[in-house]
């Protein structure tokens, strides 16, 4: 356990450079006595480690030193091999270059290793695409990819959900979900002060057409994709949903419900309860507006009922006026 946290703190060290004893012990999620302890023990070992005092000050490792304990365990090897996705690695043009990696990491195994490390592709597959959904990538996403890679501007004509538009901006990163590829950039406009925007969510499918400028860009130093993900995709749930409705409905009726989205789903779930003797159950569920429950609500059928909000109803009632009258005709 212990030689293992070392060659954790070394990596650490050789890899980020000089670190302060509270960001290694957060690295490491242990106290900045057993940092201080594990360093004392890395220099007793030999390993050139040296720290300077005072609040620019840390620890690191002699310049130009680097260790050669790089090896990877089992357990490692299998999550390294696990983690590479063909698809969208070949998407970003980078399939050969994971397939030539993979075959380097397994030479560099242990012979015993290997067989074990090759086993996870046989066992393990990763599909990352929805059902009934194209797994064709948009046609922009190796511009938009080289241009993240090169901290390039792009020039692009966008068609968001109300309008097109025309807009500068600076791509900060790719983010796959559910198999569809989006992007984080900033907006810029240089008559702006100061000229760029927050990063927003753009999905690359609905770029309409794009163009590398030959502009630069220096990144954000603090910007930190996967966090900035988890709070835009939190903002954006939060803010979808603006009302509530009650139903009624059968078990086949929840089953259909929990379909509409997890977040539905989770409320459904949390406020089912028994209201007949027929085993209907009533439920409340978030909704984004009452045009939009009014067409999810239809995917119901007879195995369930609009209690409230009345306007829910009232729509659902026209709705189901119509088709009665088309469906009657003769």
């Amino acid at each position: 356990m212990r030689a293992s946290r070392l060659l954790t703190l070394l990596m650490l060290l050789q890899t980020r450079g000089r670190q302060s004893a509270p960001a290694l012990a957060r690295a490491m999620e242990c106290s900045v006595r057993t940092i201080y302890r594990d360093i004392d023990q890395l220099s007793a070992s030999g390993v050139p480690v040296y720290g300077d005092r005072g609040r620019s000050g840390g620890f690191q490792l002699r310049e130009g030193w680097r260790t050669q304990l790089t090896g990877l365990t089992v357990p490692e090897a299998r999550a390294v091999f696990m983690a590479g996705l063909p698809g969208p690695a070949a998407e970003l043009g980078l399939g050969e270059a994971m397939a030539t990696a993979q075959l380097k990491l397994l030479a560099a195994l242990p012979s015993d290793w290997q067989a074990d490390a090759q086993q996870v592709a046989a066992r393990f597959h990763l599909d990352p695409i929805d059902w009934f959904r194209s797994a064709a990538p948009p046609p922009q996403l190796k511009t938009v990819a080289e241009s993240v890679w090169l901290s390039q501007r792009l020039r692009m004509r966008y068609e968001s959900w109300d309008q097109v538009t025309e807009r500068t901006i600076e791509p900060l990163g790719l983010v796959l979900k559910a198999g569809t590829w989006y992007m984080a950039a900033r907006r810029f406009d240089a008559a702006r002060k100061p000229p760029v925007s927050e990063a927003r969510v753009y999905r690359l499918a609905a770029i309409q057409s794009l163009q590398t400028l030959d502009e630069h860009f220096e990144r954000p130093r603090a910007f930190d994709l996967a966090a900035w993900w988890a709070e835009a995709t939190e903002r954006f749930q939060a803010g979808v949903y603006h009302g509530e409705a009650r139903l009624r409905v059968s078990a086949r009726g929840l089953a259909i419900v929990q379909g509409f989205s997890p977040v539905v789903a989770e409320a459904a779930l949390a406020s089912a309860e028994p209201c007949d003797e027929e085993g209907r159950i009533e439920i409340s569920v978030p909704i984004e507006s009452v045009a939009h429950a009014a067409r999810e609500m239809l995917r119901l059928g007879d195995e369930g009922e609009v209690l409230a909000p009345a306007e829910l109803r009232e729509a659902l009632a026209a709705v189901y006026a119509r088709l009665a009258v088309r469906y009657c005709a003769k």
